[in-house]
């Protein structure tokens, strides 16, 4: 039985994001706690969303890390608690998106965050009691603003994913106009984060045929538009495709991701200084060379009809096209660039057969599938 789900209120355009007061009375947020990073606070960006909510009551927490904890969800959670707020604001990147599903969960249910991780059984566990959250995304890459899911490192140091569609965020605010100031290397990391999102759902055997295709769009804007909005973050119609493609991105994997976010989750946990969409972008040419061989890939004809949003002649390019396209982008060429070591790969693939998105790749992995697809990324 397939399930099929779309999915939220969307504010898409420029200046979207002066819309947020109104989102804040209509989805019934009265005084809310807004979650996000010093790199936003920096950029001003979250002044705008303040600025945008004149007249709310507001607290803020901008100590988010980049692979966000349990411990900056307690964190958050005190002060959500000590102001009396009865909903959320997450103005930032994934990073910030998921850590306020962390808190609209733990302000709300009892027990350890873990409780409620996937993996744990504990998504029917997340109620409609969560927090109401409104996500104002400033970077185009997760997607966490249209998705039912949050990735968090919990205090065991495992990289854990939370899914329940109460955790969707009531309205997604996305306003390019966020993402212009985006340094280039931010730009081209989270941008191959959306494009991957595309590549593995469309690539997954679940039925949604809504669901790919949507995706087919999100990679063909994202592909076409990366470089130009890498190059120049002024570039509007750029960021406006780029911001689409991860949007997009998330809307589609509601089918299920694979292997490249299996093996990105787990060297997160690993190693959490490690920057989430660039180790997707260095796992994805791996990834689709396993990929190709499966069965249900070849027989909906999913290679060539990526390879078509792409530009490209034949579907036998795609890997080394990403590749290429990584080079262009300045992105690292492997692994062992960004510091990753064979001796880590045990860890990493017991990690890997445990996530979440182990079980959706259109082709089972084996821990030896796994340690070849490391290697072939170092």
């Amino acid at each position: 039985m397939a399930f099929i789900y779309y999915v939220t209120q969307i504010q898409f355009d420029f200046g979207a994001v002066n819309l947020l007061k109104q989102e804040c009375e209509r989805v019934g947020i009265a005084r809310p706690l807004v979650v996000t990073d010093s790199g936003v606070k920096a950029a001003g960006v979250l002044q705008q969303a303040l600025d945008a909510m004149a007249g709310i009551p507001v607290a803020v927490f901008d100590q988010t890390p980049s692979n966000p904890t349990a411990a900056a969800v307690r964190a958050a959670v005190e002060v959500y608690q000590a102001h009396g707020c009865d909903g959320l604001v997450a103005v930032g990147g994934g990073s910030a998106i998921d850590c306020a599903k962390g808190v609209a969960i733990a302000a709300t249910h009892e027990g350890p965050l873990t409780r409620y991780a996937t993996i744990e059984g504990g998504s029917p566990r997340i109620t409609d009691k969560v927090a109401p959250l409104i996500a104002v995304p400033t970077t185009s890459g997760t997607g966490s603003e249209v998705a039912r899911g949050a990735i968090l490192i919990v205090d065991d140091h495992r990289k854990l994913g939370f899914h329940s569609w109460h955790l969707v965020p009531k309205t997604a605010i996305c306003d390019p106009e966020l993402t212009l100031g985006l340094p280039p290397k931010l730009t081209a990391a989270t941008g191959m984060d959306a494009i991957a999102h595309c590549m593995e759902t469309f690539m997954s055997a679940a039925v949604n045929p809504p669901a790919d295709g949507i995706a087919l769009d999100g990679l063909e804007r994202g592909w076409a538009h990366i470089e130009r909005a890498t190059r120049d973050g002024g570039d509007r119609e750029a960021r406006f495709n780029l911001m689409s493609a991860s949007m997009e991105g998330a809307m589609a994997f509601q089918k299920g991701l694979g292997c490249v976010h299996s093996l990105s989750h787990s060297l997160g946990g690993v190693d959490p200084r490690l920057h989430h969409g660039t180790l997707n972008a260095v796992f994805l040419p791996a990834v689709v060379r396993f990929n190709a061989q499966c069965e249900s890939v070849r027989k909906d004809r999913r290679m060539e009809r990526m390879a078509h949003a792409m530009g490209l002649r034949s579907p036998a390019d795609i890997p080394d096209a990403i590749q290429e396209m990584n080079a262009r982008l300045d992105l690292p060429p492997g692994l062992a660039a960004m510091g990753v070591r064979p001796d880590q790969f045990d860890d990493v693939i017991k990690g890997a057969l445990a996530d979440h998105c182990h079980k959706t790749n259109p082709r089972l992995a084996s821990s030896r599938d796994y340690e070849e697809m490391l290697t072939a990324s170092l």
